[in-house]
């Protein structure tokens, strides 16, 4: 579990990175987006995902990677926006937006360690398709909860579908990142 808890930190901080780069470059132009509008922005890069897997073929020259870190980065977002309701101008430092990623980030980690320990790594025997596959069922989960307006009779919450977008992703860059 070691190694799962380093291979986990270490593309978060890919992902972190580009986060940071993306601040320097727009701000917290984020801060706008309703949490629905995050959802579907993590559905068209999860279904991006899918068609690259399916077709075997990317027109654009970028591949599964960059998406998989968009849903982090956009999951985490989604769990900002959630926390603190959707701005009507960027009001958020880089900071904040910094300190308030962190925060989400180590949740996650905090999490996939707790499931990691009763599952026993099971994820590590799956395939990426089926990461792929499983955050497009929490996306359409994520969709019908915000449809109910956060209404549920027995579910977890946006929230936790969020957490579960990021962490399958994250699987799903420590095999890019580290293989089988």
């Amino acid at each position: 579990m070691k190694d799962t808890k380093q291979q986990f930190e270490h593309v978060i901080e890919i992902c972190r990175s580009l986060y940071e780069k993306k601040l320097h470059d727009y701000g917290a132009a984020w801060r706008i987006m309703r949490p629905s509008s995050v959802t579907d922005q993590i559905f068209i890069k999860a279904n991006r995902i899918r068609s690259i897997e399916v077709k075997g073929v990317a027109l654009i020259d970028e591949g599964i990677r960059s998406e998989f870190i968009a849903i982090v980065n956009y999951g985490i977002i989604g769990l900002i926006q959630l926390e603190l309701g959707f701005a009507e101008t960027n009001d958020m430092s880089i900071d904040r937006a910094l300190e308030m990623y962190d925060k989400y980030a180590k949740k996650a980690l905090e999490l996939m360690l707790a499931k990691n320990h009763d599952y026993d790594e099971a994820w590590r025997s799956m395939r990426i398709s089926s990461y792929t596959d499983l955050i497009l069922m929490k996306i359409y989960r994520t969709k019908q909860i915000e449809s109910l307006g956060g209404e549920t009779l027995v579910s977890e919450g946006v929230d936790a579908n969020y957490m579960d977008m990021i962490n399958y992703s994250v699987f799903g860059l420590i095999k890019l990142e580290f293989g089988e």
